[in-house]
């Protein structure tokens, strides 16, 4: 029997493609030198679609696979994915949550880390025997005690509070609605910014959410404030941002994610004072080898005729 075709518009792990391969036709849209040719000739052969939160889906390549009755993401986020058109075309979409929560919200608290105690810093001191020749480096400031706020308290937003309770602080939040949690409760984050020393920002992509972070929650941070973002670029004004960096208002800031990735705005490399990881949040080898399993389990429950197992609404 002929195995289904999948389209796979992103690199995926070796051991995800020999597990995707087992079961479909691997139609390997990233290695195409011309999409457009590719999609046109292989499209009707496409039975699934695997994509990447960065990467997602749109219409045009919907229309292109006109038998793909399922967009399987390897990732949580899918602002990338056209919902309304998969909707319209009763296309499926399912991603892979809860298996990266605690992998995010480690990499949340590694950058809050790196950034306020200065890490990377430390290193290259190190490394450069300026600690042999000028002593002993800069005091950096404490994370321990202090008080932390959250945009969005969502599944990584609780997991990064549960480390936070760990350090003695004082937690406050902002989302769309209050939640049923011991902590402080703000309508957004310009009301959530002038309470806090460290804002972490771990709300959900896309249209909902674009800007969400504005200059007004920026500029309404307690001057020395410390600034984490492990959620999407987008959620944040980056021009704003910048200049609060540039101001001095933000002390430091920890960032996995950011406008137009990979190819960021260059004055990020500018600033001493902030530790940059290329959206790299969920990537250990552990949780990556979770998603593919997620991400296959979904396509293998859509062509057996069971429920998904995390079906986007």
């Amino acid at each position: 029997m002929d195995k289904p075709g999948l389209l796979v518009v992103g690199v995926l792990p070796d051991w995800d493609l020999e597990a995707l391969g087992r079961r479909f036709t691997l139609h390997l849209l990233y290695e195409a030198p011309d999409r457009a040719a590719f999609l046109a000739q292989q499209g009707p052969s496409v039975r699934a679609i695997a994509t990447k939160g960065e990467l997602g889906a749109d219409a045009a390549m919907m229309d292109a696979c006109p038998n793909a009755k399922i967009i399987a993401c390897y990732g949580v986020g899918v602002d990338a994915i056209d919902l309304a058109a998969a909707r319209a075309r009763g296309i499926a979409v399912t991603n892979t949550p809860d298996v990266l929560t605690e992998e995010v919200a480690d990499m949340a608290f590694a950058l809050l880390l790196a950034a306020a105690r200065a890490i990377p810093e430390g290193d290259a001191y190190v490394r450069s025997g300026a600690w042999a020749r000028q002593g002993p480096m800069r005091l950096t400031t404490r994370v321990w005690g202090k008080r932390m706020g959250i945009v969005g308290l969502g599944r990584i937003g609780r997991a990064i509070a549960r480390r936070a309770e760990g350090f003695g602080m004082a937690i406050a939040y902002s989302g769309r609605t209050r939640k049923d949690v011991p902590y402080a409760f703000h309508p957004s984050p310009a009301a959530l910014a002038p309470e806090v020393d460290i804002l972490v920002v771990s709300a959900a992509g896309g249209a909902a959410t674009a800007g969400l972070v504005d200059r007004a929650a920026i500029e309404a941070l307690t001057p020395g404030a410390i600034f984490v973002n492990v959620s999407r670029g987008s959620v944040v004004d980056e021009a704003a941002l910048i200049a609060a960096l540039q101001s001095g208002r933000i002390a430091a800031a920890g960032l996995d994610v950011f406008r137009n990735e990979p190819a960021i705005d260059p004055v990020f490399a500018t600033f001493p004072n902030v530790v940059l990881s290329p959206h790299q949040a969920s990537g250990t080898v552990e949780t990556r080898k979770d998603m593919g399993r997620l991400m296959l389990a979904n396509l293998e429950a859509h062509f057996d005729g069971r429920p998904l197992p995390t079906p986007v609404p």
